[in-house]
């Protein structure tokens, strides 16, 4: 699968992962979030918070959520961390103008 770089800053608000699996995954597999839950191994609570956006994916739900989907979690990694990154950009904004870049450090 090829992979193609984001550019930063994004100008659009990335979609949180949990509504890519309320939208996407939960009606192609067509299950309840109480099935998707037990399936997952976790508790339909915290399932929820994860599908209400309220929650992040963590690295363990992303393991379970690429297992149960099929496509890995790379995908729902990349997908959280673009979100966070999003939202840490526009809450510190103004910090973030303030730093200067070092001219003495090369890319790693």
């Amino acid at each position: 699968m090829d992979e193609y770089p984001i550019k930063r800053p994004l100008q659009r608000k990335p979609i949180h992962p949990g509504e890519i699996l309320r939208g996407d995954v939960l009606p192609a597999v067509g299950l309840s979030i109480s099935e998707t839950a037990r399936k997952l191994g976790v508790s339909r609570q915290q399932l929820h918070r994860v599908l209400a956006c309220t929650h992040p994916i963590t690295t363990e739900m992303a393991l379970r959520i690429g297992k149960f989907a099929g496509n890995g979690p790379e995908l729902w990694l990349r997908l959280q961390q673009n979100y966070d990154l999003w939202h840490a950009e526009k809450r510190l904004k103004s910090e973030l103008d303030r730093i200067e870049a070092s001219a003495g450090v090369v890319g790693l």
